[in-house]
Order: C-alpha cells, then structure tokens, then sequence
C-alpha cells in the first residue's frame, strides 16, 4: 500500500460539504430525503453529484422527513447501503421512525447538522435536536469541525455495517458553526476511501427470496422486553469494541486518531471542562492559553455520545477535582444531559469531583474565549475548595438578570 500521506488531499471544504463528499465515496445506493436547513447542502451536494454521473445510485424526494427516513428503512431492509441528513424539526419528525430503524438493525447513516428546536423559530446551531434522539437506539458520533464532519462518516459506515453491529449511526455537527465554515480538510482519494468503508454486505435481506425475513414485526408483553434488553445488552454495550478496531484501522489508513473521547491535558488537571462540537476545539484552545499561565486545566470532548463511553470517561478523570459539563440545549426544569449523565458516571467511582452545569450557545449564541475562561476559573475555585463556589447550573451569555437553577 502507498505511504499513508500519499493517499490525502487538501479540499476546501464546509463541514455540509465534507459530509455529502464521504457519502459519494462510500457509493451509496439510495438517499431519501426532504431538505431542511442547515442539512440541505448535504443531500443537494449529493444529488448533484448524481445528477452530473459522478456516482450511480439513487436520490429519492419525498415529501417529509417521516417519510425520508421511512423510505431509508425500506431501502436499507432490501439490502442496499443507505444515507440522508436532517435538522432541528426535521430531525424531530424523524423521531419515530428512528426507533424503527434500530429494533430492525438496518445500519442507515444519518448526518444530523444540529438546530434549535421551535418554538421561536430559530435555524441556527445547538444541540436540541441530538439531545432528542440520544436514547433511539442509535450509535451517534460528534464532529467538533469539517475535517472530523468527513472522517466520521466514513467510520460510522463501516462500524454501521459490521456484522457484529448492524445498527444505524447519527454524525453530529454544529449547524452553520461546522456546516457553512470553509476549512482545509484532508481527503483521501475515491478508491482508498472506499477500500476502507469496503463493499456492502447484506444481512437478513428483505429481497432475498432464498431466505426470508420479516421486519417489523408486533411483540406485545411476551416479547417486547426480551427484545429491548438484547438491544441494549448485547448490541449497545458491545460496539465499542468495534469501534476502537475501525479507529486505529482509520488511524493505520490516514495517520488521525480518534478516541470515544477526547483528552486534552486531563492527566494532571485539577479543572476540566466536558463538551461537544465546535465548543471543543475552543476550549482546547482557552486550556493551552491558561496552562501557559501555569492553571491546572484540561478539556474532555465526547466523540461518541451513545453508547456513553462511562468507563473511559471515570478513567480519565480519575485525578481531576472539578468537572463543568457544557451543555448546548435548555434542559427546562432540570440539570443539563452531560451534567446528568457525569454525575451518573462519576458517582460510584473512586474519585468524586465537584460537577457544575452550564447551559449556553441556545440558538446560536457565541461561546466567547472569555466566557470560557470564566468557567474554568469557576471550576478552579471549586477545585481549591472541594464544593461548588456557584450555583450548580448557569446560563451563560444570556441578557437580562443572571439565570441560575438549583
């Protein structure tokens, strides 16, 4: 095989378009959609390319997200390598059908560019939309920029499609933060980048009239819960393996690595903020700036957000004394979903870190290097006093009188 370096290639590209370009590589036979904004680039980057005989597949228009999804089901049942995008009340249009996607195993990949849920509208980026599909059953990875918007939809095809797997997976990016920034991304050529995804294996295939199957079938009390538990048991629980093989598969391939989460600086670090998307590599940014001004502190960013990666994350805060959980959606009457499920994390683990939540960026809002910087001097004063110096919950950038909860 040629030198790894040899196989990339620098394109311009927004995260919409890194994504619909990792689609056309993988060779997919049939995308069904109804657009929605910001996602609509995605599936319109793929039907170009299909309409100007770059790929050959198919480009179904529908006439919702229900019925996108829907028809995704079909095609992925009758054994063909399947993909769309979504956001915000598209995505939440979806939210039936996804539960239909993972009890019947069908690995769709499904680019969910992350939107404010209405009401008021609002088309710009946070993460309501992801928070409402984290227990449909879903493997659901995080890109925190365009280059990791075009990696992991190669990964998430070929983890996907394992036999050993065989569930559908959500690629996350923040809406117009990571969808509409242009940025330099390495690619690798269309051969390579297929020859990693590989050919598509059917599975129990609907049309595969030498060995029926039956999909969607009723289970009622007798069976419903057996069915439910082995999803989780015995599928969720045991993707990570899998996981792992095509990260350090993808690593061997192309020379970047991923992890279920990010570590950045936690090894020593007495304060450490915990996010996803863009907010990462910023934070990433603010902790390099105050470890230069000799503060202890360090970033921990989740790549994959089902399943929850708990072992790794008590692992790499095993030494950490505070904890501020980033959560990028209103939570209305109760504690943030990253601040919820750290503390479930954490509570039965040796160490026991102070654990504050912090809502911000709702709609869009600008998460600041100085807002940023506050947090983590936040969090080092619970550090150095081993309880929490502020309330347990804020919002962060908001006007008018400063919200706390709890």
């Amino acid at each position: 095989m040629a030198d790894k370096m040899d196989l990339l290639d620098v394109e311009v590209w927004d995260g919409n378009m890194a994504a619909s370009q990792a689609m056309r590589q993988a060779q997919i036979d049939v995308v069904a959609a109804y657009p929605i904004t910001p996602s609509t680039p995605v599936v319109e980057n793929y039907a170009g390319f299909l309409a100007n005989n770059y790929i050959d597949g198919e480009f179904v228009l529908v006439e919702s997200e229900h019925a996108a999804m829907s028809a995704c089901i079909g095609a992925s049942a009758a054994g063909g390598r399947v993909a769309t995008a979504t956001s915000s009340q598209g995505f939440a249009l979806m939210v039936e059908t996804l539960y239909q996607a993972s009890g019947m195993r069908v690995p769709i990949i499904l680019n969910v560019i992350n939107r404010a849920l209405a009401a008021p509208l609002n088309v710009n980026g946070d993460h309501s939309d992801m928070y409402l599909g984290r227990d449909s059953g879903w493997i659901q990875f995080n890109a925190y920029n365009a280059q990791d918007a075009y990696d992991l939809n190669l990964i998430a095809f070929k983890v996907a499609e394992d036999h050993r797997v065989r569930l559908p997976a959500m690629i996350h990016q923040d809406g117009f933060m990571t969808s509409h920034t242009a940025e330099g991304v390495l690619t690798m050529p269309d051969e390579e980048a297929y020859a990693f995804v590989g050919d598509f294996k059917p599975m129990n295939g609907m049309l595969d009239f030498e060995k029926p199957a039956t999909y969607g079938v009723q289970t009622e009390e007798d069976w419903h819960f057996e069915h439910k538990a082995r999803q989780h048991n015995d599928l969720m629980t045991k993707v990570f393996p899998v996981i792992e093989e095509v990260f350090d598969a993808f690593e061997a391939k192309t020379g970047r690595r991923f992890d279920l989460i990010t570590n950045h600086k936690l090894e020593d670090a007495d304060a450490v903020i915990v996010a996803m998307g863009t907010t990462v590599d910023t934070a990433m940014m603010v902790a390099d700036q105050l470890r230069a001004e000799g503060k202890k502190v360090g970033v921990l960013g989740l790549r994959v957000i089902r399943p929850f990666p708990f072992e790794k994350i008590v692992e790499a805060l095993s030494n950490v004394k505070a904890v501020c959980c980033m959560d990028r959606s209103s939570p209305h009457g109760t504690v943030g979903m990253l601040y919820n499920e750290f503390c479930g994390a954490m509570y039965n683990s040796a160490n026991k870190p102070v654990i504050t939540n912090y809502i911000y960026g709702l709609g869009g809002r600008d998460m600041t290097v100085e807002y940023l910087k506050g947090i983590f001097a936040d969090g080092l004063a619970n550090a150095e006093a081993g309880k929490p110096t502020t309330p347990l919950q804020q919002y962060i950038g908001v006007r008018g009188p400063k919200l706390s909860f709890l």
